[in-house]
């Protein structure tokens, strides 16, 4: 697989084949005046999501984070960002709306964000998911891996040292939050029968599906270098032979 990094200015028109997968980051702490435009480019229900978040920060990040998913999309499929129309599965997980006599319906993606950064992954024809997390210490302190990490997971992070313990908590976390979304069933999918890489010098790979229909094999899982104090991944079903990464301009 070729790798082109580091992040760098995404083109104002780009176009991918079933063989690429694309990552974006955005930043998502702007002037008012960018959040106010990006507002107008939000769906009603959108626009009523945010207004019910109850801190201001949480609204503006809300609203900044899928004003640049519909630029984003747009940007593929040569739509306003206005006119970008999603469809929800029966799990919660968007997609583009069909089109009628067009062909964008073969693009999937994801998105993720956490602090001031969001991520979206970018691919066509092929089940994505894609998880970014700000360290938070005291989730990794709480035995949230007790409870939601496989066996095989629970020793190798308690076998660290403690101060190793909270980035490969969250290498974890991310890892299995990409592979549940790209599986695309929610809920219905818990995060312990599945096993995947945490330690500091292993790549990031999915090493037991836990489930029967799926093989591991047939997985593709990537650890994202995003910025310090946070931790990324990004999981597809089957391994991409180029991946790029785009910075979102929102002059663009």
């Amino acid at each position: 697989m070729q790798d082109i990094s580091p992040w760098r200015p995404g083109p104002a028109r780009p176009e991918i084949t079933r063989e690429e997968l694309h990552l974006w980051l955005a930043r998502l702490d702007l002037p008012d005046q960018t959040v106010t435009l990006l507002y107008q480019t939000l769906s009603p229900d959108e626009q009523e999501r945010a207004r019910k978040l109850r801190f201001e920060e949480d609204k503006r990040r809300f609203v900044v984070a899928r004003g640049a998913l519909r630029a984003i999309l747009g940007s593929y499929t040569g739509l306003p960002p206005a006119q970008v129309e999603f469809a929800y599965s029966p799990a919660g997980k968007p997609e583009l709306a069909p089109e009628a006599g067009g062909t964008s319906a073969s693009l999937s993606f994801n998105l993720s964000h956490s602090g001031e950064i969001a991520l979206y992954a970018i691919c066509r024809d092929r089940r994505v998911g894609i998880d970014i997390e700000m360290l938070r210490p005291r989730m990794a302190e709480e035995h949230i891996a007790e409870r939601f990490f496989s066996p095989q997971e629970v020793d190798a992070l308690r076998s660290m040292p403690p101060e190793d313990q909270v980035r490969a908590f969250f290498r974890c976390w991310t890892r299995k939050e990409a592979y549940v979304k790209a599986r695309g069933e929610g809920l219905a999918i818990p995060l312990d029968p599945f096993v995947v890489t945490l330690r500091p010098n292993e790549p990031a790979a999915l090493l037991d599906a836990g489930d029967e229909n799926e093989q591991a094999v047939h997985w593709f899982l990537h650890a994202i270098n995003v910025a310090p104090g946070y931790e990324a991944a990004v999981a597809v079903d089957s391994k991409p032979s180029l991946l790029r990464y785009w910075l979102f301009n929102f002059d663009t």
